[in-house]
C-alpha cells in the first residue's frame, strides 16, 4: 500500500495490525481519484472509516487543505497517525477514536462542511445509505463537493439519498465505489 501521486508519492503506508480492517486497494484508490479529482487546489476532507489513513492521506497529497480522520478501532487510529507523520502531513491533519454517528454529530457543532467524504465501513457493518441522508440533511457536504462509498459489489445503493445523486458507480472485483454529489437540480 502507497501513495499514488501528488507530493507524497511512492511513500508507503502502514496498514492496521490484524483482520479488522480493508485496505483499498492502489486500483481502487487510482480509480476514485480518477472519478473525483485527480488532483485539487484546496478544501477539507473527512475520511470516517479511517482504517490505515490511505484514502485521506492521498488526497492531502493531491491537494486538498487539510482533512479530519475518524476509525472508531484504536490500531486504525494509531496507524493513521504513523502514516500521517511519516507522509509529513500531521499539520493539515486531525485524528479521531470515535464512531461514525459520533463523529458527525460532532463535525455538525463545528459548522465544517467538506468538498470530499469518504465512507468507507467494514462491509458486514455497512450503514451507507443512512449516513449519507444525515450528510445530506445536515448540509455537511459543499454543493461542489464529493461522496465516496466504498461498499461490497452486491450492495445496492440508491441513484439518489435526499438531494445527492449518485453520479458514478464502479465495480472492482468484491469491491464497489459509489459516488454521490448534488445536481444542478438538487441546489
Amino acid at each position: 500500500m502507497r501513495v499514488i501521486s501528488g507530493k507524497c508519492k511512492g511513500r508507503v503506508l502502514q496498514a492496521v495490525p490484524g483482520m479488522s480492517t480493508r485496505p483499498t486497494t492502489d486500483k481502487v484508490k487510482e480509480a476514485i481519484f480518477n472519478m473525483v479529482g485527480p488532483y485539487f487546489s484546496g478544501g477539507i476532507g473527512l475520511d470516517l472509516f479511517g482504517g490505515s489513513g490511505g484514502l485521506g492521506i492521498e488526497a492531502l497529497s493531491r491537494g486538498l487543505h487539510s482533512m479530519i480522520f475518524v476509525d472508531h478501532d484504536a490500531k486504525a487510529v494509531q496507524t493513521i497517525r504513523k502514516n500521517v507523520e511519516a507522509c509529513g502531513l500531521k499539520e493539515q491533519s486531525e485524528i479521531y477514536r470515535n464512531d461514525a454517528e459520533r463523529a458527525l454529530k460532532a463535525i455538525i457543532k463545528r459548522q465544517l462542511r467538506f468538498h470530499l467524504i469518504f465512507l468507507d465501513p467494514p462491509y458486514k457493518k455497512q450503514k451507507l445509505q443512512a449516513l449519507i441522508s444525515f450528510i445530506d440533511e445536515h448540509s455537511l457536504l459543499e454543493k461542489n463537493g464529493f461522496i465516496v462509498a466504498e461498499h461490497a459489489h452486491d450492495i445496492e445503493l440508491p441513484d439518489r439519498i435526499g438531494n445527492l445523486v449518485r453520479i458514478k458507480h464502479e465495480v472492482y472485483g468484491i469491491t464497489a465505489v459509489s459516488i454521490y454529489a448534488y445536481t444542478q437540480k438538487g441546489e
